[in-house]
């Protein structure tokens, strides 16, 4: 074949790019398996900070399997709830079962419906339940968990992260401990609207602690991003109130 026609060039960069396609595919595919455990050992870690059972950074240097040994020796139930609060299925506890942020994602969009989701929630041995919660930053997606301790109101302790947020600014969320501290020891207020508060100027405060109890600072130059992450918290927090309702009743 002539190697300067048309037709050969055609032929050629036709069996290049299937060649390229089929390695890349084979790579994606052999290492799948190692990227969900990654992924699922990083859920469960961030689960675990919110809830007070270590640092992040702690997390980080166990590896995945003494993090998901740990979550296995703390974790009491898993289950997923709907808007009533009442139980739709237990997730696997041999298996490490959690949602991934896929997941948090498709339910996002019946969260905000306000119908027809089904989402996870955390009972550990020590009284605290974990929750997720999902949203849309300035740049993309917002997510993270927060803890509650046996009142099922009162916050102790929470983890957030982003996919592309500002460093300094909106990553704040993720990399800036003092914001995270901010809602330790505040409350859900889940028989009104809104449930919990991100409030661009400052909440009002008093030696330090805010006077109301739903409300926290923003961050300082990045409104889209905490905007972002109040409408995440409360969109989810809200779709809890059924479930958080009725724990407190049964628990009465």
């Amino acid at each position: 074949m002539n190697t300067n026609s048309n037709l050969y060039t055609v032929i050629y960069t036709t069996v290049i790019v299937v060649v390229v396609a089929a390695v890349l595919a084979f790579v994606s595919q052999s290492l799948k398996g190692k990227q969900d455990a990654n992924e699922k050992a990083e859920t469960i870690s961030q689960m675990l900070t919110a809830g007070g059972f270590g640092t992040k950074a702690e997390f980080q240097a166990m590896g995945n399997a003494k993090v998901l040994e740990t979550y296995g020796n703390e974790i009491e139930e898993a289950f997923t709830v709907n808007a009533e609060g009442a139980k739709v299925a237990d997730l696997d506890l041999a298996g490490k079962e959690v949602f991934s942020k896929g997941q948090l994602k498709a339910q996002n969009y019946k969260v905000k419906d306000g119908e027809g989701y089904a989402i996870p929630v955390f009972k550990f041995k020590n009284g605290i339940t974990v929750v997720p919660v999902y949203g849309a930053g300035l740049w993309g997606p917002v997510w993270g968990y927060i803890a509650f301790e046996a009142d099922g109101k009162t916050i102790h302790g929470a983890y957030f992260d982003h996919e592309s947020e500002t460093a300094g600014l909106g990553a704040k969320i993720k990399d800036d401990p003092e914001f995270q501290a901010e809602f330790v020891g505040e409350e859900a207020w889940f028989a009104q609207t809104p449930v919990f508060a991100i409030v661009k100027g400052g909440a009002p405060k008093e030696d330090g602690k805010s006077l109301v109890d739903n409300q926290i600072d923003g961050i300082t130059g990045a409104t889209m991003t905490s905007n972002g992450l109040n409408e995440a918290i409360n969109k989810w927090l809200a779709a809890y109130a059924g479930y958080f309702g009725t724990a407190k009743a049964e628990e009465e």
